[in-house]
C-alpha cells in the first residue's frame, strides 16, 4: 500500500466507497480483492481536462465516456473539465450544459471549472453563485483574440471579485495580441507548415503574460494559478513571485516534460500532432521545468487533454497552421509517464 509518506504491506478496508482503514487483522468481508504483488495507491486527480471542448470548427475528439475509461484505465479517478461559457450567455447556463454532457457519461468523479469569455457586472455577480454551486475556479485567457481573450481591465475587475467571494483566478497566460500579429505576419509571408505555429508563440510572449498576470493578481491581493506552464521565462516569473512570498501556483504538463520543439520538424504533416498552445519548447527547458517540480515552484502535474484526430481534424489546418485545432491527449499516460 502506497500512501503519501510510506509504503507498507498491509489490508484495505472500504465500506461505503471509502477507505476506512490500512492495516490487518480486518476479519472477513463481503468482497475481496486479492492485489498480492502490486501497488494499491490513491487515485489520480487531473486537474485540468477538456472532454468535448468545442475549438476551431470541431469538437475534441473525446467525450466523457472515452475521456474517463482512458483515465480510469492509466490510474486517474477523478478529472476537472471546464465548462464554458458563450458570449452573451450566464455562467450558470455554461454549467448546467457540461453537466449533461458530463452527468450521464463520466465513469469517474469529476469537478468543473469555469471558463470565462466576458466580463459584466451580471458575470461578476454569478461568480458568487457559482461557487454556491461547487464551483470556485474560473479560467481566464490572456490569448486567442475573439474568441477567449479577456483584456487587463476585465481580467483585473474578475480578480478583485474573488478577493470579496475567495475564488481563484486560472490564467491561460500568453501575450494574444503579439501572437496574433506573429501569425498573420507568417502566413503574409507563405510560413503554412505547422513548425510556424511554435515560432509565433515564443517563450517571451509566455513569460511577459505570466509576469503581468501575478502583477495583476498581486494588486488585487488575490492568488492566481498558471495554467499549462511551458516556458522558462513564465517559470522564472512563478518563481520570484513565490520567493517573495505571493500566493502564486502554477501547473505544467507531461507534453512539456518529454516532448520539446524539435518534434514540429517531424517531417510532412507529422508536426501537426503537437500543435498545442502553449507550444512544445527547447529540449533544455525539460531539465527547468522537472527542477521546478522538485523544489515547488511548480505545484501541479495535469495534462490539459484535449486529443484531435489527425485525419479530418488536424488536417483543417494542413495549409494554414493557425486553423490546426490546438490540443493533444494525455490524460491515460500521465500517472505512469510521471
Amino acid at each position: 500500500v502506497v500512501t503519501a509518506t510510506d509504503m507498507t504491506h498491509a489490508d484495505v478496508l472500504i465500506h461505503g466507497e471509502r477507505i476506512q482503514a490500512i492495516g490487518t487483522g480486518f476479519g472477513d468481508a463481503d468482497t475481496v480483492i486479492d492485489a498480492a504483488g502490486r501497488y494499491v495507491m490513491p487515485g489520480g486527480i487531473d486537474v485540468h481536462t477538456h472532454m468535448e471542448l468545442p475549438f476551431g470548427g470541431t469538437f475534441a475528439s473525446d467525450d466523457f465516456a472515452t475521456g474517463t475509461a482512458a483515465a480510469a484505465w492509466g490510474g486517474t479517478t477523478t478529472i476537472v473539465d471546464f465548462a464554458v461559457q458563450d458570449y452573451g450567455q450566464s455562467l450558470s447556463a455554461g454549467l448546467d450544459r457540461w453537466l449533461e454532457k458530463a452527468s450521464p457519461k463520466s465513469h469517474i468523479d469529476f469537478g468543473l471549472h469555469l471558463i470565462v469569455r466576458e466580463i459584466s457586472d451580471q458575470v461578476l455577480r454569478e461568480m458568487d453563485a457559482m461557487i454556491d454551486r461547487g464551483v470556485p475556479s474560473f479560467k481566464l485567457f490572456m490569448a486567442y483574440p475573439g474568441v477567449f481573450m479577456l483584456d487587463d481591465a476585465s481580467i483585473f475587475r474578475a480578480m478583485s471579485r474573488t478577493a470579496d467571494n475567495g475564488g481563484l483566478i486560472m490564467m491561460h497566460a500568453e501575450n494574444g495580441g503579439a501572437i496574433d500579429v506573429l501569425v498573420k505576419r507568417y502566413l503574409a509571408e507563405g510560413k503554412t507548415a505547422p513548425v510556424n505555429h511554435g515560432l509565433t508563440r515564443p517563450s517571451s510572449m509566455e513569460g511577459e503574460a505570466t509576469h503581468r498576470a501575478i502583477a495583476l493578481a498581486e494588486m488585487a491581493d488575490v492568488p492566481i494559478y498558471i495554467v499549462h506552464l511551458s516556458a522558462a521565462e513564465a517559470l522564472e516569473m512563478v518563481t520570484e513571485a513565490r520567493d517573495r512570498g505571493l500566493p502564486a501556483f502554477a501547473e505544467t504538463c507531461p507534453q512539456y516534460l518529454f516532448l520539446s520543439y524539435d518534434n514540429y520538424e517531424e517531417p510532412g504533416f507529422n508536426g501537426a500532432k503537437y500543435v498545442m498552445s502553449p507550444p512544445l519548447r527547447p529540449k533544455e527547458t525539460q531539465e527547468r521545468l522537472w527542477r521546478g517540480l522538485a523544489f515547488n515552484d511548480l505545484q501541479a502535474i495535469s495534462t490539459d487533454h484535449c486529443p484531435f484526430c489527425m485525419k479530418e481534424q488536424k488536417t483543417l489546418g494542413r495549409n494554414d497552421f493557425s486553423k490546426i485545432p490546438n490540443g493533444g491527449p494525455g490524460l491515460e499516460n500521465r500517472l505512469q509517464m510521471i
